[in-house]
């Protein structure tokens, strides 16, 4: 692909771990160039995360490399004169400034909304942070598992005996960070429209239980609080995961003709016109004798096999895979999700990469460098100051 919606944007990248990073990694498959101004000699906290002790050691741990392919690496000190004065020509022509900072840092740093304006009023700065920039607990620490506590994530994750839990994976700081990258988005087409910049203030805590949906909507329409379920959905049955000879199913028969086709398809056509059964609320009511009659007539089969059956007949139904499983589907090779890039380091092992689960005129966005080294590109820092700032200034005259 040649041409991406963000081609030309610039973004100042101050953010560490994921939120943050997760957010600037989309924008750069959307086009944008990401320049990680990162601290000499430490760099991206999560260069130092993953299970690979050696990458840990080398800089480039797996939790860094999952998103930050595409993006360039500048060490700069910002306590130091020198190094702050580089980063104001680089942000005298950026267009949008990211940090993850606590509160008021940014501030305490020199940079509060007046001299951000002093320096581009362009600019659209993101700050994405647990609680958000103003509150009682805007100054809080939060790393995602706090966040997945205080949201009342964990309190639905899980069953009555085993909830709370965490959310496997660290959903709060991914909905941040793609909700940070929306916004920047819109706030660069306000930009064209308007050429004013903003100030955007996201809290994860919020985007978390925004993502929550159904679950906090449906406590404040109804007064009912959702109660952690397991792997069934509180909305219709049977729709959960089920068991069959080898393993577990998922099956979604949310509509009345899905369940009559299930019920015909697994040879137990008597469970339709069961009183119990026969009406979405009666099903709901009397899930647990439901679930056991479809558990026995599912166990003649194996998963793959039912969901052969199944899925073409119009039943949403499909295995419970592993990640490396969930990986080699062919669905993915066909539609070109996971890419491979030279490693950093330059060993000969390729990269594997995640691209954005979009489609663009029929073509996937994926990252085009790999993941930069610590301070890969202080060759670069006057270069880019002084190429971002003249190009802001033809901007701004437009000439």
């Amino acid at each position: 692909m040649d041409a991406r919606p963000l081609d030309d944007i610039k973004v100042l990248d101050l953010t560490n771990v994921l939120a943050g990073p997760y957010c600037s990694y989309h924008l750069m498959l959307l086009g944008a160039e990401v320049i990680k101004i990162e601290r000499p000699g430490q760099g991206d906290l999560a260069r130092n995360l993953g299970p690979d002790a050696d990458l840990n050691r080398a800089g480039i741990g797996a939790s860094f490399l999952a998103q930050n392919a595409g993006k360039k690496s500048v060490e700069l000190d910002l306590k130091d004169p020198a190094d702050r004065a580089v980063f104001e020509g680089m942000l005298s022509g950026a267009d949008v400034l990211l940090e993850n900072f606590r509160a008021g840092v940014l501030s305490r740093m020199g940079y509060d909304q007046e001299r951000l304006d002093q320096i581009n009023p362009r600019l659209v700065c993101c700050s994405i942070s647990g609680f958000g920039q103003t509150g009682p607990m805007s100054d809080a620490p939060a790393y995602d598992q706090i966040i997945q506590g205080l949201s009342g994530m964990m309190s639905v994750t899980g069953t009555v005996d085993t909830a709370p839990l965490r959310v496997g994976f660290p959903v709060c700081d991914t909905t941040g960070g793609l909700s940070a990258a929306l916004a920047v988005s819109a706030a660069l087409l306000r930009r064209e429209r308007t050429g004013q910049g903003s100030r955007l203030d996201v809290s994860m805590l919020e985007t978390s239980l925004s993502a929550m949906g159904w679950a906090v909507s449906n406590y404040l329409v109804s007064g009912v609080p959702p109660e952690p379920m397991g792997d069934q959905n509180a909305t219709a049955a049977p729709s959960g995961t089920f068991r069959t000879k080898d393993g577990p199913l998922n099956i979604a028969a949310n509509q009345q003709r899905q369940f009559e086709t299930l019920c015909r398809l697994v040879g137990a056509p008597e469970l339709v016109t069961d009183p119990r059964f026969a009406e979405r609320e009666g099903r709901k009511a009397h899930r647990d004798a439901l679930n056991s009659a479809l558990n026995e007539a599912l166990s003649q089969r194996s998963a793959a096999e039912w969901e052969e059956v199944l899925t073409p007949a119009g039943v949403p139904a499909a295995r419970v895979l592993t990640v490396p499983q969930a990986l080699s589907q062919p669905q993915l090779r066909h539609r070109g999700f996971v890419t491979e890039l030279r490693r950093p380091d330059g060993s000969g092992a390729a990269l594997p990469v995640l691209g954005s689960g979009v489609l663009f005129d029929g073509e996937p966005f994926l990252p085009r460098t790999p993941p930069p080294l610590l301070g890969e590109h202080n060759y670069e820092r006057e270069q880019l100051a002084s190429r971002w700032s003249s190009t802001a200034a033809k901007e701004a005259t437009g000439s």
